[in-house]
């Protein structure tokens, strides 16, 4: 989901710190949410795992380069259900961070595009859990078709923000690329539900330590 230097550059960029910051004040909203409901620690703990998942998602996990950008296994939809909204925001957008600084600092002039592409889908998927998930069903208990529609529309979303800038940045001559990749993107709908599906088996298994502060108080209880 990386947009390469270059792709965006110029004064089109300033669209993109604009789409930054308004990430930013949602991820702020959902932070704020959390720590109504769990305390600072698990608060941090969680947004260090989120951070790390992000990382290793990055940096350990394949990836490849497809048309305009690169295709990655990030699951966004397992953070959500494990971590919560909030660290999920902090953890996606640090862990992008810390990729950007230590590992491909040629990256760090698109921060800004390549953080909105992320948490956009991640605020996108929050609001749909809360339609479709019912308020007496914990997490550890969605079937595969709920896990399918929140994985689609995180992967559909990613898709979307990506296609976005490059037509924003290239016009229509990003068109060949922009289909590439996300033909090839998409097929990572057909592995994360199950990626969320083994992650919510784990943490069904270690429901005895619900209250450790590691997983979102929603994962085990119902709203």
């Amino acid at each position: 989901m990386h947009i390469e230097p270059g792709v965006v550059d110029g004064a089109k960029m300033i669209l993109s710190y604009g789409t930054a910051a308004a990430a930013a004040g949602v991820s702020l909203k959902l932070i704020a949410d959390d720590l109504k409901q769990h305390n600072v620690l698990s608060f941090a703990l969680r947004s260090v795992l989120a951070a790390m998942g992000t990382f290793i998602c990055f940096e350990v996990l394949p990836h490849m380069p497809v048309g305009v950008s690169e295709v990655h296994l990030i699951l966004g939809t397992t953070l959500l259900l494990i971590l919560g909204a909030g660290p999920a925001a902090l953890g996606l957008a640090g862990g992008l961070l810390m990729q950007s600084l230590f590992f491909a600092p040629t990256d760090l002039p698109m921060y800004t595009v390549n953080v909105t592409t992320l948490l956009f889908p991640l605020f996108l998927i929050h609001m749909v859990a809360g339609r479709i998930i019912p308020g007496g069903k914990a997490y550890v208990d969605l079937g595969y078709a709920e896990v399918l529609k929140l994985s689609a529309a995180y992967q559909g979303g990613i898709v979307a923000w990506v296609a976005f800038w490059a037509f924003y940045g290239e016009g229509v001559s990003a068109l060949g690329g922009v289909v590439s990749f996300g033909a090839a993107y998409m097929l990572v709908v057909l592995i994360e539900p199950l990626a969320d599906l083994g992650a919510l088996a784990l943490a069904k298994a270690l429901r005895n330590h619900k209250d450790s502060g590691l997983f979102v108080n929603r994962l085990h209880n119902a709203a």
